[in-house]
């Protein structure tokens, strides 16, 4: 089963200001995208729940100082990402 990605106009905004401050994650980004869309539950995305105001979120990993929060949308098989960036700007 493969999910889609569903990306809104904001999230798009700042994903590009993200790589435009750090383009030598590209392609751990768009890898990271790529595994979503396979499968959300690699172990390599480290894939949690998060709690607190962002209560109903989720957080994947680009790497060990970077993230992607999400709001997954498994009945639907949709991930739409919300923010991207290091763990203060996204939590």
């Amino acid at each position: 089963m493969s999910f889609q990605l569903v990306f809104t106009e904001q999230y798009l905004k700042r994903a590009s200001r993200f790589l435009r401050r750090h383009p030598e994650l590209e392609k751990q980004y768009l890898k990271i995208l790529q595994l979503l869309e396979l499968n959300p539950r690699n172990p390599s995305l480290r894939l949690h729940a998060l709690g607190g105001r962002l209560q109903g979120l989720h957080s994947v990993s680009i790497n060990l100082s970077y993230c992607i929060t999400l709001e997954l949308l498994i009945r639907d098989e949709e991930i739409i990402p919300v923010n991207v960036g290091d763990h203060e700007a996204v939590y």
